[in-house]
Order: C-alpha cells, then structure tokens, then sequence
C-alpha cells in the first residue's frame, strides 16, 4: 500500500511539474506574440502617418491649383 502511494505521489509531482512547463512556455509563447503586436502597431502608426501626410500635402496641392 505505502509503494502504491508513493508511486501516485510521483507521478502526480511529475504532471505537476509538467504542466508548469507548459504554462512557462505558454507564457513566454504570449510574450513574443505581444512584442510582434507591439512591433505591427507601432509601424501601422508610421504608415498611417506618412498616408495623412501625403494626402494632406495634396489637398493643399489640389486647393492652391483651384
């Protein structure tokens, strides 16, 4: 009975600790996920950016022609 216990008791420690590993590569997973959407947001930002610029620039081009 005690080998029968301790048997359960190390494969439970095992599961345990196997599903932390998981949950760190989870969370390290979501991190490098989260520094791509930081990365795609900041360069949609400069595109759009540049995109009100040029349409401004040719507003002002269109009115100074009119």
């Amino acid at each position: 009975m005690v080998v029968a216990w301790q048997v359960a008791a190390t494969w439970r420690a095992r599961m345990l600790a196997a599903r932390e590993e998981q949950y760190k590569q989870l969370a390290a997973r979501y991190a490098e996920l989260l520094e791509d959407n930081v990365e795609l947001h900041r360069r949609t930002l400069e595109e759009l950016t540049t995109t009100r610029a040029s349409i401004t620039s040719m507003e002002n081009m269109m009115r100074s022609v009119e």
